[in-house]
């Protein structure tokens, strides 16, 4: 049976809900701690963006390293209230947002809200990434020196205003950073 669970930091062990959603797909721990490994030296501190929530496994995984604020996205009711009861007893910023990914990115523009760490994980048939890191760069809402970590199949992801600093390949998955 899978369990999704918090691999590291203070929230270590924590278990998760809303793995078995129909259209969720969590990250499995190897994938996630290899991720966090990579990233690590981002957490401290950030402000964290978690678009296409599912749980909100990955926005929590770095709420857990030492992120100081984190912003959660899905447009399914039902994993927004996954998420709440998720975050529940997290003495952390937390705030969830029920939205597709346009119209949060542009209400976070408008916000004057600027991030430290992205996550796009959205469902992969979709083909959302490229149009999503688009409105990031044009909304202008990640900080200096911060990143972008996009999870994904089989997307021909495009972006010439992005520079790659990390591209893995963990079976048919595969995960890319860019920093602007």
């Amino acid at each position: 049976m899978i369990k999704l669970r918090v691999i590291s930091g203070k929230y270590k062990g924590k278990n998760l809900i809303g793995f078995d959603i129909d259209g969720t797909r969590p990250t499995m721990d190897r994938v996630k701690e290899s991720l966090f490994g990579i990233i690590q030296n981002k957490i401290k501190g950030s402000v964290v963006l978690d678009l296409f929530a599912g749980s909100g496994s990955l926005g929590i995984e770095a709420l857990s390293n030492g992120s100081i604020e984190a912003y959660f996205v899905d447009n399914n009711i039902e994993l927004i209230n996954i998420i709440k009861k998720n975050t529940k007893d997290m003495n952390e910023k937390i705030h969830i947002m029920k939205s597709d990914y346009k119209n949060a990115l542009e209400l976070l523009k408008n916000s004057n809200i600027k991030f430290d760490i992205i996550f796009l994980d959205p469902p992969y048939k979709l083909n959302l990434i490229t149009d999503c890191l688009e409105k990031i760069v044009k909304y202008d809402l990640l900080n200096e020196d911060g990143i972008i970590v996009c999870e994904y199949e089989d997307e021909e992801i495009k972006n010439e205003k992005l520079t790659l600093i990390k591209d893995k390949k963990y079976g048919s998955k595969k995960i890319k950073i860019y920093q602007i």
